[in-house]
């Protein structure tokens, strides 16, 4: 994710790639690797999701402001169909208040089918600076 300028631990070791992001909206792509499937062969719900999180999160993004990220407060998500092959994300806001945003994502198979689809609402914050993760939130250094 250091293409944004910052990088998520989680959303690096899954191997996400932001294409584009910008004017409220973002392109991911994920190529899933045998550990991310489910016993079905297909990508695990919880992969899929975070990749429509991680694409609405970006796309919620303004890169004049590389300082500030954002946190999920709720998200809905809808399977339609098998997750399968390399996988695209569209992200796009929806409306933007002073301090919410709300968007929505869909995920596209290899075959360019959606078959996943999110709506939710991010808040907007400043990132810790590096020194500060690891104080008091939960994450072992």
């Amino acid at each position: 994710m250091s293409q944004a300028g910052f990088e998520i631990p989680f959303v690096k070791h899954l191997g996400l790639e932001i294409v584009e992001f910008g004017d409220g909206r973002s392109l991911l792509r994920f190529a899933p690797r045998p550990e991310h499937g489910n016993s079905y062969g297909m990508a695990h719900g919880g992969a899929v999701m975070t990749l429509l999180d991680v694409a609405m999160a970006v796309a919620a993004m303004d890169p004049a402001q590389p300082g500030i990220g954002g946190i999920t407060i709720e998200m809905k998500t809808s399977f339609m169909r098998p997750a399968i092959g390399v996988l695209s994300a569209r992200g796009q806001v929806l409306h933007r208040t002073r301090s919410l945003v709300f968007l929505e994502a869909s995920v596209l198979n290899g075959d360019d089918q959606v078959c996943a689809h999110a709506t939710g609402t991010f808040t907007l914050r400043p990132r810790p600076a590096p020194a500060e993760l690891g104080t008091g939130s939960g994450i072992a250094a």
